[in-house]
């Protein structure tokens, strides 16, 4: 009886104890799965999976980081934080969580707080201009309006807008979330009076690379609003005026990080672009309007500082994310060689030209994408364009699969919500 006794107790503990190396297996294997799900894109199954490893294992340092990675795609700052710092108590100086938790503080502001992360990763220059904002509020924007409006100079193949720089008299900037924080021409710079902190190497349209300089201006203004204290990268941007442009001179371009300031829209068939104050009343006037109207709704994640992705599909390529880029000029989407073969998309090669982007001339191919679809919105025909090797493929951990551009939005008003961390469209025939 005895001997009885003491064999069943033996056997359930066996069942409700998992000896130690059953649980640093299932641990890997829940980390593998994890890295699986967050390779293909697919953020919430991952992060799921991240918090069960720290609910076994709080030290585990990979899934800090990676749950600290996953609160920034979304835009979570304060998680982010969280994470990232435990991640660096366990190794300090760690590259990784240093280069993510910069980009929390820089994505709030607080550039006196990031500069010395920026700087630890080797960044210089921009750890020299985010330090120069030592004084006056970072984007504040001045003016009595709530809501502003700027007319499109032109519409195609970029939208053109009107800017004023410290000042001076209007110049045109083109609207491009391709880009980062403003951009400014070298020349142009000089003209009004850029502070400038040092350059680095970026990489451009067609795998080619080229140095572009950090600087700030004083006031960006824009239709009723005046936006002061305002970092910059200044590359040659008067060189597309002749190529893309038909000649119309632009000296300046509007990026993503100006519009995570704002709740913006870009109405391609009215010809403008909306900003509001990211107040909650606007935010709440805003959702109120995109109830009663036609809208279609697409959740986004923000990688590095400005590279929204979102999904979509080729043809029959199956759902990937897509990097929303607006400023292929003409075009509507851009893809690497992987997305061409899983879509069926052929080259027209009797039809390549020279194209031409920030980092120089680059050999482009079109082609034609049958069906494109962005969320629930859907375009046929759209005319894109292969350039050899897609730096973005892989390069944050996940696979992206193409931009999605100008052409394939031609059709909507395009909403940026940051707050909602979502694009809503709304189709005008």
């Amino acid at each position: 009886m005895i001997r009885t006794i003491l064999f069943a107790a033996i056997f359930v503990g066996s069942c409700l104890i998992m000896p130690l190396g059953s649980i640093a297996l299932a641990q890997q294997d829940n980390m593998g799965i994890a890295d699986t799900q967050f390779k293909a894109g697919k953020f919430v199954e991952a992060e799921k999976l991240y918090a069960q490893v720290l609910d076994k294992d709080p030290k585990n340092f990979r899934a800090l980081v990676k749950m600290g990675y996953l609160a920034l795609l979304s835009n979570r700052l304060d998680e982010a934080q969280n994470w990232l710092t435990k991640a660096l108590e366990l190794k300090p100086g760690d590259s990784s969580p240093t280069s993510l938790l910069a980009e929390a503080f820089y994505r709030r502001d607080d550039f006196q707080k990031a500069a010395p992360l920026f700087r630890a990763i080797g960044q210089e220059a921009k750890a020299k201009q985010l330090e120069s904002f030592k004084t006056g509020a970072l984007y504040r924007i001045e003016g009595q309006a709530q809501v502003t409006s700027l007319k499109f100079v032109m519409t195609d193949p970029l939208p053109v807008v009107q800017v004023r720089v410290n000042s001076k008299e209007p110049v045109n900037f083109f609207i491009d979330t391709g880009g980062a924080e403003i951009i400014l021409d070298p020349d142009f710079a000089q003209e009004v009076g850029v502070s400038k902190f040092g350059s680095e190497t970026g990489s451009f349209g067609g795998g080619k690379k080229a140095a572009f300089e950090f600087g700030r201006v004083d006031a960006v203004t824009l239709g009723e609003f005046t936006v002061k204290n305002v970092p910059v990268h200044l590359l040659a941007v008067r060189r597309f005026s002749q190529p893309v442009f038909g000649g119309k001179p632009v000296d300046g371009i509007i990026g993503t990080i100006l519009l995570y300031h704002f709740l913006g829209t870009l109405d391609y068939p009215q010809g403008e672009l909306v900003l509001r104050r990211k107040t909650s009343a606007s935010q709440s006037d805003f959702a109120k309007e995109a109830e009663q109207g036609r809208f279609i709704s697409v959740p986004f994640w923000l990688a590095g500082d400005h590279y929204m992705v979102a999904w979509g599909a080729a043809n029959k390529s199956g759902p990937m994310l897509f990097f929303v880029d607006t400023g292929l000029a003409g075009g509507g989407f851009m893809s690497p060689e992987s997305t061409l073969k899983k879509a069926d998309i052929k080259l027209l090669e009797s039809q390549a030209s020279e194209g031409v982007g920030g980092g120089g001339k680059f050999r482009t191919v079109p082609f034609v994408v049958d069906e494109l679809t962005f969320g629930e919105a859907r375009e046929k025909n759209v005319p894109g364009s292969f350039s050899g090797p897609f730096r973005l493929e892989d390069s944050f951990g996940f696979h992206i699969g193409g931009l999605i551009s100008h052409a394939f939005f031609r059709p909507y008003a395009v909403t940026f919500d940051f707050n909602g961390m979502r694009i809503l469209l709304k189709r005008k025939a």
